[in-house]
This record gives structure tokens, sequence and C-alpha cells, in this order.
């Protein structure tokens, strides 16, 4: 009943256009899904050979208009002063950046390549992460979102931020302790496009609630496919990062400890989404390993908003016990934007183009059906 409540009071950003951002926004997102209809309808419609050629075209396009739409977005936030000129100017170049540079590894892909899309992309992450964390030390940030520190329990918040995140890192690791590969120029060019794709999306909310946290169209989905594609154990770091950038967005920020468990922490998780990619019962099931890890991933991320909201934010609870309070306000949004990204992946995760670019990077073995067919291929083309 809570959760109905909280959802009910709160704005529905596809029906608002009380302001030129929420115009813009509402319109976006009902944009955004009629080209996610035509794109399913063709990828049926299209036969082998021309999906092949059609996938390869909607990337680009997926990337381009997620760029522009960040761009388009985050000026009309800051003509609205919704985000000081300090966090601004580094965000709009790091979608800039991240935009050129898929361009770049899309129209050729080496070494050169990699090194200085990996290079652009990571100095412009540092810069805004550094522009960030001068924003957020000053001020008095408790004053926004109207709870006193007094309501605070700090030494909960301290032990199970502490607790949590070393879970967290401790299961990426023993799930990829396999994968000995470390972070190389591709993987940090493929998490930058990711992180900022993710971030684009998070622009594009169904809902937002009352106290932080909104439901949006799949905008963890880049975040899920990345750790999918390269392991839990740089997934955790990709979404750590987007976690710091989502306390650009919507900074409740109140504790340090309440910090780390709403926004590092708690979308660090979203990188067990690939703990299942390399499970062997389940290789000719990657929707399957998807969703498992997904769930995993959602429920990391439940925990830890959970716990915020029990001990840092209980004075909102009122007259009820604030573990219920909690579960009720988490339960309102997080799960269903961690669905609506699941659902979206797994049926992304149906087209075999997809699953075999997916496969190029992960840490899987090839089975004994595609090393047959890799070793007919080039007998084929030998013989040619």
């Amino acid at each position: 009943m809570l959760s109905f409540s909280l959802l009910a009071s709160s704005k529905w950003y596809p029906v608002l256009f009380d302001s030129p951002l929420n115009a813009t926004r509402a319109t976006l997102f009902w944009l955004t899904i009629a080209l996610a209809l035509v794109f399913v309808v063709c990828a049926v419609a299209l036969k082998a050979e021309k999906r092949a050629k059609f996938l390869k075209i909607s990337l680009i396009t997926v990337i381009v208009y997620a760029a522009a739409a960040g761009i388009v977005l985050l000026a009309l936030t800051f003509v609205q002063d919704s985000i000081v000129a300090i966090l601004f100017a580094p965000a709009l170049v790091l979608v800039v950046v991240i935009a050129a540079c898929a361009i770049a590894l899309f129209i050729k892909r080496s070494k050169l390549t990699y090194i200085l899309t990996g290079c652009l992309a990571g100095a412009a992450l540092i810069a805004l992460l550094v522009c960030s964390g001068i924003h957020f030390t000053n001020g008095n940030s408790s004053d926004m979102n109207g709870v006193s520190k007094d309501s605070v329990n700090q030494i909960a918040l301290y032990i199970f931020a502490i607790i949590l995140t070393g879970a967290v890192i401790a299961v990426a690791f023993i799930a990829d302790r396999k994968n000995k590969k470390g972070f190389d120029s591709k993987t940090i060019s493929y998490a930058a496009i990711c992180i900022a794709m993710s971030f684009a999306l998070s622009y594009l909310r169904i809902v937002k609630m009352p106290q932080g946290g909104s439901i949006t169209i799949a905008s963890l989905l880049p975040l899920m496919i990345y750790s999918f594609m390269f392991g839990p154990k740089k997934g955790i770091f990709a979404g750590m990062i987007y976690g710091l950038l989502q306390a650009l967005q919507d900074p409740y920020i109140l504790h340090p400890a309440q910090f780390i468990l709403d926004y590092p922490a708690a979308f660090a998780c979203i990188g067990l989404a690939g703990i299942f990619a390399n499970l062997k019962k389940l290789e000719k099931l990657p929707q399957i390993q998807f969703l498992l890890g997904g769930i995993v991933a959602g429920a990391g991320r439940f925990i830890m908003h959970f716990i915020s909201g029990v001990f840092a934010f209980g004075e909102y609870a009122g007259d009820q016990p604030a573990w219920l309070y909690s579960l009720g306000y988490q339960a309102g949004y997080v799960l269903p934007d961690i669905a609506i990204a699941l659902a979206v992946g797994v049926l992304v995760l149906c087209a075999p183009s997809v699953v075999k670019q997916v496969r190029k990077f992960n840490a899987q073995k090839p089975t004994a059906v595609q090393n047959t067919a890799e070793t007919e291929a080039s007998a084929s083309t030998d013989e040619k």
C-alpha cells in the first residue's frame, strides 16, 4: 500500500509537460518507445544478412541518439538551474567525447583507436568526478533533503556500508576468478560508452519518487550488458562510476556512509549481472544467464537502498517502523526499474547476432558446436 501511495504522489514524467525540460523529456520518452518498437519489428522481419547489417546501423544510431538526448536534457537542466555550471560543463564534455569515441570505434577498431578513445573517455570521466567531489564537499546537503543529521544512525551506516560493499566485491571476484584479463583500452572504451548510455537513458524517467529514486526505461541495461560481456569484476567498477554520476542527477546526500550505500555501492551491484555469463550448464541459454544475474544485481541494489532508508532516512517513516517504510519505498521504484531492464535485456539476447557479439568479449570458451562450425567455415573459406 505504501508503494502505491508513494507512486501516486510522485511525478509521472511521460505525461508531464509543465516546463521545457519536462516537455522534452516526455517527448523523448515516447519517441524512444516508438523507435524501440520499430527496431523490434525490423529485427524480426529482416532476414539473416540484412538483419546483421541492420543491427550494425542500429548500434551507431542508438549511441548517437542517446548522446543527442543527453546533451539536450543536460542543457535544459542547466537552463532551469537544476544543475550547477561546475557539473554541467564536464558532464556535457563527457557525453560529447563518448559519442565521438563510439563513432570512432564503429568506423575503425584498432589498437590505436582503443588507446585514444580509452584515454579521452577516461580523462573526461575523471574531470567530471573531480568536479563532483569539489561540488559535493561544499555546502550542507541535508538542508535540501529536509532531514536532520541527528536522526541518522551513523554507526549502523558505517558498519553496513563496509560489510555490504566488501560482500559485493568479494562475490564479483569469486564469480569472475577465472578471468585473469585486466583493464585495457578496449574494456575502458566500452565501459565509458555503456556508462554514458545509461546516464543518458536515466534522464528518460517514467516516474520520480519524492525522496529520490526513479523508474526509467531500461537505463541500467547498458551496464548489465557490459558486465555480461566483460565479467562482474569490470562490471562493478563501471557500476560504481555510474553511481557517482547519479549523485549529479539525484543528489540526496546526508551522510558519507549513506552516500556510499545509495550511489557507488548500490550501482556497483548492477555489475553482478554478469556472474552467470560463464555458467556451463546454461551456455546455450544466454537469456537465462542474463536473467539470473540481473535478479542478483537487482537484489543487491535493493538491499543497499533498503539499509540506507532504515538508518539514514528513517525520519520519513513517521509512526510506522523505519524498516517497513524503507521496504515499501524501495520496492516502489527499484523493483520496477530492474524488471524493465531485465525484460528488455532478455528480448535483446534473443537475437543470435547480439549473442554472438557478446560472446566475443566475455571469458566463456566456445562450445564444441561453435568450434565445429568455425572449423567448417574456415575450411570452406580456404577451398574458395
